[in-house]
């Protein structure tokens, strides 16, 4: 269910309390829109009961679940019908959408990010082009100018519908070949095609079931460039069609080889919900599988030297949960057992030993965090004399050089309340990474350490909008066990801290996962109208090591919301906000966020909008991936950790009679990591249980998933939607006929 952005997730009584709650009866066909000619269906309540420990839930919407149904799709059509004749009809929105458009089209918006640098010191990387419906993947010459850009694979014209995405790509050994990941509809699921850098033109067999929506995928070449390691997922008719995107397992392919001669490498004892990165020592051969136990902080590692033997020195749990390939046959391993921030140690790699394990980089105050989730932008980079570190210091970033004994260098130039991201190694000592702030684009660079200079490269972004005119201010939150929240407060310059303002708040809080600054070209229409926003980082994120996840998963997933509330009151409090015009913003486990804020504290936001987000938690590890969210959330069969999900489901904690805000839920049909009937099922107990006048909009895409490969047009529609809710609902001042 995680998602990051570059630029997703059952008494008697209880029937009669539902029954007799609802503003209308079952028999009701349709809410009264608020305009003329369209109308809301309403959802026929069937009720199912469930035992679970003693208690018996409740579940009016179950028959909402059921995608094959034509009952249930025509519900959802009517829903989206409702939903976008209520968001076309905002007077808000012909001015919101022609200033999206302007921004996200602007020649100046175009974004290169997941750098590989090849041999000849020539470079990939995705280029996100306004002129392109998807990203594209280009080749630049040394300089990284982008004058010199050839255009590698255009996913636009392979596929005229814009449907098809490149999930990821991989270059060669020596740089000739580049093999690529395409899905296409949002699903996520890719096969690899092989195409040659010099040419553009596709060799090779296309090797399937590479790529999954949760699980994802990777792969890793040969030395010598005549094949590669990849993972697989089962074909139809290996395991059932339940089993399908599970089991994931490393395979190898040669080229020019069919792929029914593909050769099994490593996985049969992995575990259901496994999911593998993969990587090769250029010089030596050896392979690396690093493996994940669902979407948990949980890995095992295993090597296999040169002659094909294999050593597993890590074991889910022990606490080691990331390594790279170092000079002299060494391997530089990430721990985390006894030190959640993290420390680093040197292994030998032909006999690689935690006992025999030496500290070269101990634990400091910052966190070091694994990059499992972040293909492109790894948080360790060992070179022939040194080992470059990004840490976590509570969502800004810090990147440090170290000697290979852990001796801290001389280190980049970098800005202060920043990301750091894109690390690449570049030849002897030198690297090429990136930064980027709320009010900087991305910026990339390259360190030079035979002059200790960093230089700015070609590829860096120019931002459409100027964010000269917004100020950042990092202020702490007092949570309601004391714990101080971090939340990053960006404002026009010149904005009173009086209360009068309308702010715009978000926040994620999970998976370890941290969130660090980052601008959106998009966001600056709300400093055009006064709106300020606030980004938390929240319990469940990685910003201070692992401690702070734990302290915001399982059954401790509460303090994420109170913390998030503590930081809506907090910038009340202090005048950035009038309490009557907030309005609350997340995606995914964000979208549980929303889920839980609204349900608990339903009078804290006057607007909300919630992506893709997961509501019923009593029955989300039944979802066809979501026995992988089950090490961050969960499960129902053990009693303590239901206790805690049932308390806070939003799903179940809708009470009749009360007023809710208005909300809207953005989802997508094909989404593989949060099943779209989370939203289903909310927005139909939402409707009946309403108090109020807030409306409740199911809006869902029928061509995307949780967010990656949308086409650039459905993003600015997406983005239109949401600000010109928000401004309505705030009542914010535009322009407007």
């Amino acid at each position: 269910m995680k998602s990051i952005s570059s630029v997703s997730i059952t008494a008697i009584l209880p029937i009669i309390v539902l029954l007799a709650g609802c503003d209308r009866s079952p028999g009701d066909d349709a809410f009264e829109a608020e305009g003329e000619g369209v109308d809301a269906p309403i959802a026929r309540i069937e009720v199912v009961q469930d035992e679970m420990h003693g208690e018996t839930i409740t579940d009016p919407y179950r028959w909402l679940e059921d995608w094959s149904s034509e009952e249930v799709k025509a519900w959802s059509d009517g829903q989206n019908a409702y939903a976008r004749h209520i968001l076309a009809g905002l007077p808000e929105r012909p001015q919101v959408h022609a200033r999206i458009a302007e921004i996200l089209s602007s020649a100046q918006s175009v974004i290169y990010y997941g750098v590989q640098l090849l041999d000849d010191d020539s470079l990939l990387a995705f280029k996100q082009d306004p002129d392109k419906q998807q990203d594209i993947l280009v080749h630049l010459d040394a300089d990284a100018n982008p004058a010199t850009a050839r255009v590698l694979i255009d996913p636009n014209k392979i596929d005229s519908s814009h449907s098809t995405t490149i999930d990821w790509y991989r270059a060669s050994a020596d740089g000739t070949l580049v093999a690529v990941s395409m899905s296409s509809g949002g699903s996520e699921s890719g096969d690899i095609h092989v195409f040659e850098t010099g040419t553009g033109q596709q060799v090779d067999t296309v090797v399937e079931r590479v790529n999954g929506g949760t699980a994802g995928g990777d792969l890793a070449w040969f030395p010598d460039s005549s094949g590669y390691y990849y993972t697989r997922y089962p074909r139809q008719g290996e395991r059932p069609d339940s089993d399908l995107f599970f089991y994931q397992q490393v395979w190898q392919h040669t080229l020019g080889a069919p792929g029914d001669e593909d050769e099994y490498v490593l996985g049969e004892d992995f575990p259901r919900i496994a999911a593998s990165r993969l990587s090769v020592d250029a010089g030596s051969g050896r392979l690396l599988v690093w493996t994940q136990d669902g979407d948990s902080s949980r890995f095992e590692i295993h090597l296999r030297q040169a002659d094909g033997s294999w050593v597993q020195f890590s074991r889910f749990g022990d606490g080691l949960v990331q390594a790279a390939f170092g000079p002299d046959d060494s391997l530089y391993v990430l721990e985390h057992g006894d030190t959640p921030r993290g420390r680093i140690l040197r292994m030998d790699a032909a006999n690689p030993d935690i006992a025999d394990a030496i500290e070269v980089v101990p634990e400091g105050d910052g966190a070091i965090a694994h990059n499992f989730y972040y293909r492109y932008s790894p948080n360790i980079v060992v070179t022939n004399d040194r080992i470059y570190v990004v840490y976590q210091n509570g969502g800004p970033n810090e990147l440090v050089a170290h000697s290979l004994d852990g001796d801290r260098l001389e280190s980049p130039q970098q800005a202060a309340v920043s990301a750091i991201y894109g690390l690449t190694a570049a030849g002897n000592s030198d690297l090429v990474f990136a930064t980027e702030s709320y009010v900087s684009m991305p910026q990339w660079f390259r360190y030079r350490v035979s002059d200790s200079i960093t230089v700015q490269l070609g590829i860096s972004s120019e931002s459409p909008v100027d964010y000269s005119d917004v100020e950042v201010v990092r202020e702490f939150a007092t949570s309601k066990d004391g714990t101080r929240v971090p939340v990053n407060i960006l404002m026009p310059r010149g904005a009173r801290k009086d209360g009068s303002n309308a702010i715009v708040v978000t926040g994620y809080g999970g998976y370890g996962l941290s969130i660090s600054p980052g601008l959106s070209m998009s966001r600056h229409i709300l400093f055009e109208h006064g709106v300020l926003f606030a980004q938390a980082n929240l319990r469940g994120g990685g910003e201070y090591g692992e401690e702070w996840h734990l302290q915001g998963n399982l059954t401790n997933k509460q303090n994420v919301f109170d913390d998030f509330a503590a930081v809506i009151s907090h910038l009340v409090a202090e005048g950035y906000a009038d309490p009557e015009r907030v309005a609350i913003v997340g995606g995914s486990n964000g979208g549980l966020l929303m889920g839980a804020t609204v349900t608990q504290n339903p009078g804290l936001a006057a607007a909300v909008v919630s992506h893709v987000g997961i509501y019923d938690m009593l029955r989300v590890e039944l979802d066809p991936n979501g026995e992988f969210n089950v090490p961050e959330f969960g499960t129902v069969r053990d009693r303590g950790q239901f206790e805690a999900m049932y308390a806070y489901s939003p799903y179940h904690n809708i009470k009749d009679g009360v007023d809710y805000p208005p909300i809207l839920l953005p989802t997508g049909a094909n989404d593989p990591r949060v099943s779209p009937a989370h939203s289903r099922k909310f927005t139909a107990r939402l409707q009946s249980a309403q108090g109020g006048d807030g409306v409740v909009l199911l809006r869902t895409s029928s061509e995307t998933g949780h967010g990656g490969g949308t086409p650039l047009d459905e993003v600015i529609e997406l983005i239109s939607d949401q600000y010109a809710f928000i401004f309505h609902h705030l009542g914010v001042p535009l322009d407007t006929p």
